[in-house]
């Protein structure tokens, strides 16, 4: 059985930093390109971040280039996202997801096929 699990979400003021984990089991994660998702109230959910199997390449969303990091440790089955300089604009369930896909395109790593979702976890920036 597949699980993703997010942690590290919370309620900060505008400015902070937050780093989200999200623990992954069942799974060859090695063999996985993961993402982040987030969506805000009455909003669609949108990716904020990805990154391959082998952390070869990264993408990220225009607004969070520049504050956010995603990153992974294949060794412990776990993908980051480190959120710097949060902005009120960020508040958002995020969810991270899993890809099976080895690949270094980026077609293959925004494909918008996805394998497994986590439950999600609440970030609240405060202005």
């Amino acid at each position: 059985q597949v699980e993703l699990v997010e942690s590290g979400g919370g309620l900060v003021q505008a400015g902070d930093s937050l780093r989200l984990s999200c623990a992954a089991s069942g799974l060859t994660f090695s063999n996985y390109a993961m993402r982040w998702f987030r969506q805000a109230p009455g909003k669609e959910r949108e990716v904020v971040a990805a990154i391959s199997s082998s952390a070869a390449i990264t993408y990220y969303e225009d607004s969070v280039r520049g504050r956010f990091t995603i990153s992974r440790d294949n060794a412990k089955n776990t993908v980051y996202l480190q959120m710097n300089s949060l902005k009120p604009e960020d508040t958002a369930v995020y969810y991270c997801a899993a890809r099976l896909y080895s690949g270094n395109s980026y077609l293959g790593l925004l494909s918008r096929q996805i394998s497994y979702w986590g439950q999600g976890t609440q970030v609240t920036v405060s202005s």
